[in-house]
């Protein structure tokens, strides 16, 4: 009786801490963001080819369901299934057209990954700062587990949350429009109308 206890025991105990081979979660972002400069730093690629990458890297770092919920705070639940899945759409070519120049802007500057901080079992901060020539600026990365790996669910650049600074513009266009108006907003957004 006892072996089966302890067997079961032991059985539990690998089953609890599973998620731990997961990778820890600063590690994650670490290697996400360095996949993100080897391609920015990659001089044989084009701003063509480079925004393809990004795109596919973007697609493995962000949980975009997750963000986009957030994003939409209580609205979420007032679009239909098909209706979500065209908003996560949307939501990644919106934000690609607002951030892409940026991020290919990017002239090697120092990325210092300073902490991680758990929230829950399955969600945590990751603190980075990026150090140019005349300032700092902190960029902290929020990250939930799902299947197993970690993926981000939204970034504060200076203390202002992407996913906060989306609600407001979100709920704003809610107040006054039907979840279909906002989509052919956002349609309209991406066509660059």
């Amino acid at each position: 009786m006892k072996r089966q206890f302890a067997g079961l025991s032991m059985l539990l105990l690998f089953l609890l801490v599973l998620p731990v081979y997961a990778g820890a979660p600063l590690d994650t972002v670490q290697a996400d963001v360095n996949k993100v400069l080897d391609v920015l730093r990659d001089k044989t690629l084009n701003n063509e080819m480079k925004k393809e990458k990004l795109r596919v890297l973007y697609g493995q770092m962000f949980d975009e369901g997750e963000l986009s919920r957030r994003s939409l705070g209580l609205n979420w639940r007032k679009l239909n299934p098909a209706q979500q899945q065209e908003f996560i759409h949307l939501y990644r070519e919106v934000l690609e057209k607002a951030y892409i120049d940026k991020i290919l802007a990017y002239t090697n500057e120092k990325i210092v990954f300073t902490k991680e901080t758990m929230l829950s079992t399955d969600q945590a901060e990751v603190q980075t700062k990026i150090i140019t020539s005349s300032k700092e600026i902190p960029i902290f990365y929020r990250v939930i587990l799902k299947d197993g790996a970690w993926k981000v669910y939204d970034v504060f650049v200076e203390n202002v949350s992407l996913a906060m600074n989306y609600r407001s513009q979100f709920n704003s266009l809610l107040a006054k429009n039907t979840p279909e108006q906002l989509l052919e907003i956002l349609r309209k957004k991406v066509k660059g109308q």
